[in-house]
């Protein structure tokens, strides 16, 4: 069987998600799509979160319509705090998941484009590249030159071979470099954000058209969102808050201390 872990915060999951993730099963026949949200993502120390199993909630809600789509426990607050980490890391999670793989199973990671081109500032990123094959959301003008550039330092093209990729057709959509193999997956447009769906939900908005309706009864019940304004708005900005904490939606504060490993 093909799999493919499509990690990320789904604060909250969205249609645009659906969409990406039904567009990889069809073109590279992924039997399996594990959508796991993750507990502490090290990119996003420092910004408030809704807490993981409201998360994991909305996400089985929104799942439940396609058999290939299941929400995974694989970066669950428990697991991590087992093996002692303090933020949810890629390559953990990939060798946790293979670990319970059979050896024919093919592993694949989804992503989107955004959050590709830091790749290389991943932890143990050769070694996550070496663990399974890439499967990038893109957008039309990315080209795989540029996908080749976002790569950690020992797997980067050199001038003349990025620019043979630049050449290369629009359906050319395959890089191998080294161990690397990066599939570019185009054709998938969708306005919808999750920064865009918390906005309209502290407003009282109807989300039923970006989240379906499963989702958006959930946060409407639960009354997500209302309470926590985006980074760097005038809510947050004019809101007192304890020096050296981390606030999380309706959930605990986290010191920063706990989180011992950044990369």
């Amino acid at each position: 069987m093909n799999v493919a872990i499509y990690g990320g915060t789904f604060d909250p999951v969205h249609l645009g998600h659906l969409a990406v993730a039904r567009a990889a099963a069809e073109r590279f026949k992924l039997g399996r799509i594990y959508f796991v949200p993750a507990e502490v993502p090290p990119h996003k120390l420092q910004q408030p979160l809704t807490p993981y199993y409201h998360r994991y909630a909305m996400l089985a809600l929104a799942l439940a319509g396609d058999q290939r789509f299941l929400p995974s426990l694989l970066e669950a607050p428990e697991i991590l705090q087992a093996e002692h980490r303090f933020a949810s890391y890629s390559i953990d999670t990939v060798r946790r998941l293979r670990a319970r793989l059979a050896k024919r199973d093919k592993l694949f990671f989804l992503i989107g484009i955004d959050a590709f081109k830091d790749i290389a500032k991943w932890r143990s990123p050769l070694e996550l590249l070496r663990e399974c094959e890439f499967i990038v959301a893109s957008r039309p003008q990315y080209s795989l030159a540029e996908v080749a550039l976002s790569l950690p330092e020992e797997l980067r093209p050199n001038a003349e071979m990025a620019r043979e990729l630049a050449r290369r057709r629009h359906d050319e959509n395959t890089l191998k470099l080294g161990d690397a193999v990066i599939h570019l997956l185009g054709q998938v447009h969708s306005p919808v954000s999750a920064t865009k769906v918390r906005a309209l939900a502290r407003g009282g908005r109807p989300l039923e058209t970006l989240v379906g309706p499963a989702v958006a009864d959930y946060i409407r019940k639960e009354r997500l969102y209302r309470a926590v304004a985006e980074p760097g708005s005038p809510e947050v900005k004019g809101r007192p808050q304890r020096a050296g904490l981390r606030i999380i939606s309706r959930g605990r504060a986290l010191h920063p201390a706990q989180h011992r490993d950044k990369a």
